[in-house]
């Protein structure tokens, strides 16, 4: 029996880092995501391959059914082999039927962006997971990967959505952002994809004291930027956005670093120095970009949801 699944990426358009702690997000799903097709298969393994968006095999391996369910097997080299089997690991945990009652499977996951974008090749797979063993997926990613949830929520919504924690437990509201002037956003890859996990150590090793206050001061900015009808009320509100992380990190903002002469307003998404960067801009700023070596620049309308 032939089974598919699929799941949304995502970007974080407000509340990186801060989310973890609880301070609310605004989150976009995008038209790229991956699918999971699993198959029965046979010697008790799972013959695993991994398509890039081009039709390229970027992972190719079997894994035993001993390797998810013996703690014996695991290893602490963190290859894509041993981040999957973990992964799997915590599916048997939460659901041991889906190998006690099988004989094998054989799966494929097919992305659609390429993988070294950052738009959530790790969520979307353990999305997809969850859904294949029917187990909760922000309880996998807590058990495997960890993060505050929001790229699972994302996965999971066709719509922008206002994510926090609370106690812990995610907290997903749809909403609508679909602003007068998203004709004037653009979402631009800085050619490096940036660690997930990296990028949370460093944030809990640099936070500072005054975490209350930011996350009242992100919490308002999420809010107005819902509610923002104009295109320089937008831009001051990322530059506010990316003023008060850049304190909180002790880093300098993407746009001192990188591209201090342009006009408008740049703000990093997720981890910064790495992936993409939201740009509001009155023009077109696709050739200031590409002359600089930074190619891919995508309008909103052609990435979000």
């Amino acid at each position: 029996m032939k089974q598919t699944f699929y799941s949304n990426g995502k970007l974080l358009l407000t509340g990186e880092y801060v989310v973890l702690d609880g301070a609310r997000a605004l989150a976009i799903p995008t038209k790229y995501g991956q699918d999971l097709v699993v198959q029965n298969g046979s010697n008790r393994e799972i013959k695993w391959t991994s398509y890039d968006h081009d039709g390229s095999i970027w992972f190719d391996d079997s894994i035993t059914f001993d390797e998810i369910s013996n703690r014996e097997y695991i290893e602490e080299t963190d290859s894509v082999r041993n981040t999957l089997i973990a992964i799997l690991r915590e599916g048997f945990l939460a659901n041991p039927n889906f190998i006690n009652d099988s004989n094998g499977y054989t799966v494929e996951t097919h992305l659609t962006f390429p993988k070294f974008w950052g738009l959530g090749t790790s969520s979307t797979l353990i999305n997809n997971i969850a859904q294949w063993l029917q187990i909760d997926a922000f309880e996998l990613l807590r058990n495997s990967f960890g993060g505050s949830g929001y790229d699972i929520a994302c996965a999971q919504h066709n719509t922008a959505i206002v994510y926090h924690l609370e106690n812990e437990k995610p907290i997903v509201e749809p909403v609508v952002f679909n602003p007068p002037f998203a004709d004037n956003l653009y979402f631009v890859y800085l050619n490096h994809k940036q660690s997930s996990k990296a990028a949370i150590r460093s944030y809990y090793n640099n936070k500072n004291n005054d975490l209350a206050n930011t996350i009242t001061r992100i919490d308002a900015i999420t809010r107005k930027t819902l509610d923002a009808q104009d295109l320089p009320t937008f831009g001051r509100l990322i530059e506010n956005h990316e003023a008060v992380l850049s304190d909180v990190l002790e880093m300098k903002t993407v746009k001192e670093t990188f591209f201090s002469d342009f006009r408008g307003s740049i703000k990093s998404l997720g981890g910064w120095g790495g992936d993409f960067i939201l740009v509001a801009a009155a023009q077109n700023p696709t050739s200031y970009f590409t002359d600089r070596g930074f190619k891919t620049v995508i309008p909103f309308c052609e990435m979000a949801l």
